[in-house]
């Protein structure tokens, strides 16, 4: 479409809707195939239960199928497994690592959580395999669900939804300057109760190691429960590798875990809640029989909390950590105590946890994306930035034809406007670089395509989308046929929540793409 034609042009009033910021994710995943390794299989050895869709709240729409990942995919997709992606806590001294990838032949090149196992942990693949089938049946929106498993020669590896904004226990324990809310408190606990009452009745009652490293923060902010604790640890079943301070009084006599003890843990997650710390059990119940409970309380709270619901929380962590496992109460139980102190129930919870809004990208089209197409499909602004920088002028050829007249002092100052405007877009000073910009185009002797594309860029990364959208639209006016102007327009228009005129752009420029390799110029 032209340049005149531009829906920016023509449905001014939807630019004004509410903008939020972008989460980013910097992806540096390379695709690394290896032909050694075993083939994939599409469909998977196993697929879902009825009984297991049928029992979704909100529905089994949306939630992957469980399948068996070849090892070549889950190398590509962490880069041949790179401490790059090692997102566990104790990184690669931790017995069973966790990685994040991205899926490299996958339609919407999802994120994925992956686990690696040891051979002897599980020795006996068909028996690693039937628990990962057991788990993978499970489908819940409070749960980051188990997607699929590989078992390849010595390898053994479980794949997960991948959640971004990481665990409970680094919003608790390591952000000093960022404190979790009272009613997002009392949100991850009733959410977790709730993952753990879907388990229970779903027949998989045991959650080994219960712990605030289990509780993750999904796309929207939303706690879910991982279901990497749904599966044994390893055959034998030595399930908790926290200090013993924080294991149930049973497990320490027998080895073995039962749902009682997954109910104690839960009774520390709610500890931890509550004083922001992680705190012996033994400790906070002499503190709490001693009516000491204001002083275990967050003190990052600074006061902005309910007494009377600290207090039902506090009551139903005792019940939780009594040493007479009969004497806990169940899921049920849980969720029922903690349903009615919910009192933010339409603040979405990336409000609550002070995080972006995530938002889509604009549907990727059917034929292979450029690079700078990926990016823009993804979304991702720091991508853009770094094939901005790497492709410079070369785009600008052939725009500007200058007579000797023309290199006035004028002309030398516009270029050293435009200099210092690379080097802070380089160094990631977008605001500094809108200013050199500016100066650049408002003399208005030399026009550049790639210097609107730029500070196009520069206003998406500022939170300006719509001034984003002016100048990516001036780099089409200046250059056609220039396929980055689109992807710039496309990127901008998703941001302002135009998916249906980002995805018609995208297309456009993968078209111009396609016409290039094809002999036609474009970029």
């Amino acid at each position: 479409m032209g340049c005149c034609e531009s829906t920016f042009l023509r449905r001014p009033d939807s630019l004004h809707k509410t903008n939020h910021h972008h989460h980013l994710y910097n992806n540096n995943t390379n695709t690394n195939t290896n032909t050694n390794c075993v083939t994939q299989t599409n469909n998977g050895p196993s697929s879902l239960s009825n009984a297991g869709k049928d029992s979704l709240a909100g529905g089994a729409a949306g939630f992957p199928d469980f399948s068996e990942f070849s090892l070549a995919e889950l190398k590509a997709a962490t880069n041949n497994f790179s401490s790059d992606f090692i997102v566990s806590e104790c990184g690669e001294k931790a017995p069973n690592v966790v990685y994040k990838g991205r899926l490299q032949n996958d339609n919407n090149r999802r994120w994925i959580a992956i686990k690696k196992f040891t051979r002897l942990a599980w020795p006996d693949p068909k028996q690693f395999a039937d628990e990962a089938r057991g788990v993978g049946n499970l489908r819940h929106k409070r749960v980051a669900n188990l997607i699929g498993y590989c078992c390849d020669g010595d390898e053994r590896l479980l794949v997960a939804e991948y959640m971004p904004n990481d665990t409970l226990a680094k919003h608790l324990f390591h952000w000093e300057n960022q404190t979790i809310e009272w009613a997002m408190r009392l949100r991850v606990a009733l959410y977790i109760a709730e993952a753990l009452d879907y388990c229970s009745s779903e027949g998989r009652p045991l959650y080994h190691d219960l712990n605030a490293y289990r509780v993750l923060f999904d796309e929207n902010g939303d706690p879910r429960l991982s279901c990497f604790g749904l599966m044994k640890n390893s055959r034998d079943g030595k399930s908790y590798s926290t200090n013993l301070a924080y294991t149930p009084p049973e497990y320490l006599r027998n080895g073995r875990v039962t749902p009682e003890s997954v109910i104690f843990s839960f009774g520390t997650v709610l500890l931890d809640l509550l004083s922001g710390k992680h705190i012996p059990p033994s400790h906070a119940l002499d503190m709490i029989r001693g009516k000491n409970i204001l002083l275990l309380m967050d003190s990052h709270l600074e006061g902005h909390f309910s007494s009377e619901e600290a207090t039902v929380v506090f009551d139903l962590a005792s019940q939780c950590l009594q040493y007479e496992p009969r004497e806990r109460p169940n899921t049920k139980d849980l969720v029922t105590k903690l349903a009615p102190l919910q009192n933010k129930p339409d603040v979405p919870s990336y409000v609550m946890l002070g995080i972006p809004k995530h938002e889509e990208g604009p549907p990727t089209p059917q034929q292979p994306l450029s690079p700078m197409g990926d990016a823009c499909s993804r979304m991702d602004l720091t991508a853009i930035h770094q094939i901005l920088v790497m492709t410079h002028y070369k785009d600008d050829e052939g725009t500007n034809e200058l007579s000797f007249q023309e290199w006035t002092q004028q002309m030398r100052d516009m270029l050293e406007a435009r200099k210092r405007g690379d080097v802070a877009f380089r160094d990631k000073e977008f605001k500094t670089a809108i200013d050199c910009y500016s100066q650049f185009i408002d003399v208005g002797t030399m026009v550049s395509p790639t210097v609107y594309a730029r500070r196009s860029l520069c206003y998406l990364l500022c939170d300006q989308p719509d001034a984003a959208l002016r100048d990516a639209m001036q780099a089409q006016c200046v250059y056609p046929d220039w396929s980055t102007a689109f992807y710039m327009q496309a990127v901008a228009l998703a941001k302002l929540e135009m998916q249906k005129d980002a995805a018609d752009m995208l297309n456009e420029a993968a078209a111009l793409e396609e016409k290039r390799q094809r002999g036609g110029r474009g970029s």
